[in-house]
């Protein structure tokens, strides 16, 4: 009523023209500047083509000093008429399984081939691991083919940055246990279990647990890592103008840093559940290829397509005719 009453009075005292609210005409406060709605869709299209909605408003905001909303953005782009380069598909029911409790309780392992270079360079497969209770990826390598040599350098970094793990959860790839249907050998006959992999004996000897998956749904954390990766990852490179392997892990190692910051939890609970490093543990012996070989009557041993001496000692003059162990680094040292 009393508002009733103030714009009776002004209408008495300037007419019909204070009917109109007064700021009727002027530009709102917080109006982006003119021009800026064309400079970003014209970014969009060129240098940062093929970035998602939400990513190309992180990268104006760190590299051009532009800062405005992803609705803001979203609604530039549609009346614009431009396509989102990410199309989602609708959505199935799903019930998604609670995280682990504690980071270390459950890394998952997977590898992902891709034109991570696009046109400019070699195809690589980006081997990763990620906590399955923060999200944060605690390693992550290129590699040219996903090989027991990749996973091993991925674990000894984890080892590294974090401690050994309580289990890893990975898929049914050979590189990680004998598969079933493969016919059995003598010596795993007589000894009445499988010989493991190289990835394998690796583990067993940290004691970290071994899990398969079933399905792909069932590492579905590290799967959408892969998605996200190749659309926020892809883009990144391009920006660097990355064109070599070794270029490219320059750029992935910076990348997983800001990755982390921005898409890393804190875990339910804050105790970490890596193990420590045993004293005088040494990695390279223990991420390393482990082969058998039956010493000769003249001390030598094949191995790759070598004949490699092994000479005395004060415990044994001769090896011959004894099973002995070779153990190869990842660096190629024996």
């Amino acid at each position: 009523q009393r508002h009733a009453w103030r714009l009776l009075g002004a209408y008495r005292r300037d007419g019909v023209a204070a009917v109109a609210h007064g700021n009727r005409g002027r530009a709102p406060a917080h109006t982006l500047p003119a021009g800026l709605r064309q400079q970003v869709l014209t970014l969009a299209q060129t240098t940062y083509r093929g970035c998602n909605d939400c990513h190309v408003v992180e990268l104006l905001a760190e590299r051009e000093g532009l800062h405005l909303s992803r609705a803001t953005f979203q609604r530039w782009r549609r009346a614009a008429g431009l396509k989102s380069p990410r199309q989602r598909r609708a959505p199935r029911h799903r019930s998604r399984r609670e995280r682990m409790p504690q980071e270390g309780l459950l890394l998952q392992w997977d590898a992902s081939p891709h034109p991570w270079l696009e046109d400019r360079g070699p195809w690589l497969t980006l081997v990763g691991a990620i906590d399955d209770a923060t999200g944060e990826v605690v390693a992550a390598t290129f590699r040219g083919q996903e090989d027991a040599q990749g996973y091993l350098l991925l674990l000894r970094r984890v080892l590294q940055a974090k401690g050994i793990p309580l289990a890893i959860y990975r898929d049914r790839h050979s590189i990680f246990a004998r598969r079933e249907r493969e016919p059995w050998t003598l010596e795993e006959e007589l000894a009445g279990e499988r010989a493991p992999t190289q990835v394998g004996r690796t583990l067993a000897e940290l004691g970290i647990h071994s899990i398969a998956a079933h399905s792909p749904q069932a590492m579905g954390r590290i799967e959408r890592l892969w998605g996200t990766f190749q659309d926020r990852l892809v883009a990144e490179l391009r920006l660097a103008e990355a064109s070599t392997p070794e270029e490219a892990e320059a750029v992935l190692q910076a990348f997983l840093s800001r990755y982390n910051q921005r898409f890393a939890v804190p875990p339910a609970d804050p105790t970490s559940a890596y193990r420590p490093l045993p004293l005088g543990l040494d990695l390279e012996r223990v991420c390393c290829l482990a082969y058998t070989r039956t010493v000769a009557a003249d001390n030598t041993i094949s191995f790759g397509g070598h004949h490699l001496q092994l000479l005395p000692s004060p415990l044994r003059a001769s090896y011959a005719r004894l099973t002995v162990e070779v153990r190869e680094h990842l660096d190629g040292g024996l």
